[in-house]
C-alpha cells in the first residue's frame, strides 16, 4: 500500500491513471482557468469518496458525467495544503473506474506558478509563465493525488496568447479569431504529479539533434543552440549504459532568470537555468543530470519524499557515468571531488546531527522542500559510488543498474524495494560471494545516520592537484605584505571547472587579508567574469573576509539569478557578513517579486523573515 506523509490524498483507496487538462492562460489575472478530468480507479472495496490534494485553488465545480457531486475543501494544513473530498454517486470496488471533472481556477497564491512581467524578461516585450511542481507544488496547479506513488499518463488543451510548451509531446494547434492558441500536448508515458510542467511566453525554438529542440526567448536562441549541441550525444550514452529513452522527444527550455533550480526533469522538456549559457561549454553537466533523471527519477521513481536519494542520488551516479565516458574518468572524478564539497556544506549547514542529513529522513509533518539540500544527491552518489568498488567495480555493477530500470520502470519504489532487488540481483548473477559482500555494508549507518557517510570514498585528485597547490601558495602568502609569486598566468592552463575548485580551496581556509583579495581580483580579474559557477565562488570568499568592496556585485548578482544555488548562500552569508545584514535583507524585499513563489519562501526564512 502506498505511504506518503506529504499528500493528504486517500492513496489507499484509489489511484489516478490519466488526468486531462483543458485550461486557459490569463496573463492580466494571472490565473489559470478550466477543468481537470480525473480517471480514477479503485484499489480497494466499497470506496464512498475520492479525496484530492488542493493548494490555493478555487473550486468550482464537481461531476461524473452529468451528475453533479457533492464536495467539501477541508481546512488549510499550513505545509501541505486541503483536502479536497469528492462524495461519489455510488460506491467503487476494487478495478471499478471513473470519471471526475474538476472545474476549477489556480489563485495569486498558487505555489507552482510564477507569472513574470515583461521587464522580467530578456525581450522585456511579453509576459511569461511558468511552472515548478516538485516536490510538492503540483496540487496548487492541478487537483490531484499529489504523491510520486501514483504513475499517470496525462494529455492537455492549453489556450493561450503565447506559445505554450508542457512535459509533454505537442500533437497540434489551433488558432482562434480572437489571437489565441489552443496548444495540445499528450504523454503517453506514465510519470508522477510532481513532473507536470507548463511555460508559456515568447518562444522560438531550434533543432540541435534528431530528438532534441532547444526553446528559449528569442533573444537567447543562438547562445542556447551552441551551448546544448551535445544533448544527443548525452542521450545516446544513456542509452548504452542504461536502457532505450522511452520517452519520444528530449527537449530542452531556457527559463528566464528566476527558475529557482539548475535545472528541472519534466519529461520531454527538461527546463534548464540561463546561468548555464556560460559561452564555453563548461556547465553542461547539469543537462548530463536531467538527461540521466530520463531513467532514474521519471521511470523509476521514489515512493515519496523520504526516499529522494532514490531520485536524485541514482541521477548523480549515471551522469557521472556519461561523463566519464565522454570526457574520461578523471573528469568524473573530478565532478565526485565538487560534490563532496557541496555535501560537506549541506551538512555543516543543517549540523551533524540533525535528521534532514540522513539519506532516508522522516518527513512525517515536514515540507519537503525544507529537506532540499545535496544530500540525497551527494551522499546518495556515495552510497552507490562505495557499492560499485566494494562488489567488485564497474563490470559487476553496471549490468545491476540496467537491470534496476529493467525490474522498476513505470514504477515508485522505496528504499526496502531498492535494497532487495540489489540482493536478489547479485545472488542470481553473481552468487553468494557477493552476499556475503553486502551483508558487510553498514546499512543502517548509511542510511539511518546522520551526517557525512560512515566511509570515505576516495576520488582520483588528478585534475585537482593543481588547484590545491595553488590555494596553498596564497594561502602560505597570507603574512607577506606584498606577494610576488602570482600572475595571471595561474589560471591559464585551468579548466573553468579548475577554477572553481581552486576557489572552493582558498574557502577552505581562514580568510585571506583583504590587500590578498585585491590581488587576487587584480590579477585574476574575479569580479568581472561572467561564468556563474566561479563568479558566485568569488563572491562566497569574499563575504567570509567581510570585503565589502564586493557588496554591490553580491546584490547585484543574488538579485537577478533566481537559481536558489546561488542566490540562497549569497544574501545568507550576506546577512552574516559584518555590516551586511539590514542591505541582505532589504535587497531582497526589494526585489521580492522577481523571485519564484518556492525560492523566495526560502529565503524569507533564511533572512528571518519568516518561519
Amino acid at each position: 500500500m502506498p505511504y506518503d506523509p506529504t499528500s493528504l490524498s486517500n492513496l489507499d483507496e484509489v489511484k489516478t491513471n490519466h488526468i486531462h487538462l483543458d485550461l486557459t492562460v490569463d496573463f492580466t489575472a494571472k490565473t489559470l482557468a478550466g477543468s481537470a478530468e480525473l480517471e480514477i480507479e479503485a484499489i480497494a472495496d466499497n470506496v464512498a469518496k475520492v479525496v484530492l490534494d488542493t493548494s490555493f485553488i478555487a473550486i468550482h465545480s464537481v461531476s461524473i458525467g452529468d451528475n453533479v457531486l457533492q464536495y467539501s475543501l477541508e481546512k488549510r494544513h499550513e505545509k501541505y495544503g486541503s483536502a479536497l473530498t469528492i462524495e461519489l454517486p455510488s460506491t467503487l470496488n476494487k478495478g471499478d473506474k471513473t470519471k471526475v471533472l474538476v472545474k476549477y481556477a489556480t489563485t495569486e497564491e498558487c505555489t507552482a506558478c510564477q507569472w513574470l512581467e515583461p521587464s522580467q524578461t530578456v525581450g522585456k516585450k511579453h509576459p511569461y509563465l511558468f511552472t515548478q511542481c516538485q516536490a510538492i507544488h503540483a496540487r496548487s496547479l492541478v487537483p490531484c493525488q499529489d504523491s510520486p506513488s501514483i504513475k499517470l499518463t496525462y494529455s492537455a488543451n492549453i489556450n493561450a496568447p503565447l506559445r505554450a510548451v508542457m512535459s509533454a509531446v505537442p500533437i497540434g494547434e489551433e488558432k482562434h479569431a480572437n489571437g489565441t492558441t489552443t496548444f495540445k500536448f499528450h504523454q503517453k508515458t506514465r510519470m508522477p504529479s510532481y513532473l507536470i510542467a507548463l511555460a508559456v511566453g515568447n518562444l522560438e525554438g531550434r533543432e540541435i539533434g534528431p530528438r532534441s529542440t532547444v526553446w528559449t526567448e528569442p533573444e537567447v536562441i543562438e547562445a542556447a543552440a551552441w551551448e546544448f549541441v551535445d544533448t544527443e550525444t548525452f542521450i545516446r550514452t544513456g542509452e548504452e549504459l542504461l536502457t532505450p529513452y522511452d520517452w519520444g522527444r528530449y527537449d530542452l527550455l531556457v527559463l528566464p532568470a528566476s527558475f529557482p533550480y539548475g535545472g528541472m526533469e519534466n519529461p520531454c522538456l527538461t527546463f534548464v537555468t540561463p546561468s548555464l549559457l556560460a559561452g564555453d561549454r563548461s556547465l553542461v553537466d547539469v543537462v548530463a543530470h536531467e538527461i540521466a533523471h530520463s531513467w532514474m527519477g521519471n521511470l523509476v521513481t521514489t515512493e515519496n519524499w523520504e526516499h529522494f536519494w532514490l531520485n536524485e542520488g541514482f541521477t548523480v551516479f549515471v551522469e557521472r557515468k556519461i561523463l566519464g565516458r565522454m570526457q574520461g574518468k578523471e573528469a568524473a572524478e573530478f565532478s565526485a571531488i565538487i560534490g563532496h564539497k557541496a555535501l560537506v556544506e549541506s551538512v555543516e549547514l543543517y549540523g551533524n546531527d540533525h535528521p534532514f542529513t540522513a539519506l532516508r529522513p522522516c518527513l512525517r509533518g515536514e515540507d519537503p522542500d525544507d529537506a532540499f539540500s545535496s544530500v540525497p544527491y551527494e551522499k546518495g552518489f556515495n552510497l552507490l559510488y562505495y557499492l560499485e568498488k566494494h562488489l567488485g567495480g564497474a563490470d559487476v555493477f553496471e549490468p545491476y543498474l540496467k537491470a534496476h530500470v529493467q525490474e522498476f520502470a513505470g514504477r515508485s519504489i522505496n528504499t526496502d524495494d531498492w535494497k532487495a532487488f540489489l540482493y536478489s540481483f547479485m545472488e542470481k548473477n553473481f552468487g553468494q560471494e557477493k552476499v556475503d559482500l553486502l551483508n558487510k555494508v553498514d546499512w543502517e549507518a548509511w542510511l539511518a545516520g546522520t551526517g557525512m557517510p560512515p566511509v570515505n570514498n576516495k576520488f582520483d585528485d588528478t585534475l585537482a592537484k593543481a588547484c590545491n597547490c595553488l590555494c596553498k601558495k596564497w594561502d602560505d602568502s597570507r603574512h607577506e605584505a606584498k606577494p610576488t609569486q602570482f600572475t595571471p598566468k595561474d589560471l591559464d592552463e585551468f579548466t573553468s571547472t579548475q577554477t572553481v575548485v581552486f576557489l572552493e580551496r582558498v574557502s577552505e581556509v581562514a580568510p585571506l587579508p583583504h590587500t590578498h583579495l585585491d590581488l587576487m581580483d587584480e590579477l585574476y580579474k574575479l569580479t568581472a567574469v561572467r561564468n556563474s559557477e566561479i563568479r558566485f565562488r568569488w563572491q562566497m570568499i569574499c563575504l567570509k573576509a567581510d570585503y565589502e568592496k564586493i557588496y554591490p556585485e553580491v546584490v547585484a548578482f543574488s538579485t537577478t539569478m533566481g537559481r536558489m544555488k546561488f542566490c540562497r548562500p549569497l544574501l545568507r552569508s550576506l546577512y552574516l557578513a559584518k555590516n551586511g545584514a539590514e542591505l541582505a535583507r532589504k535587497s531582497f524585499l526589494a526585489h521580492k517579486s522577481f523571485y519564484h513563489p518556492i525560492a523566495s519562501g526560502m529565503i524569507a526564512k533564511d533572512l528571518g523573515l519568516a518561519k
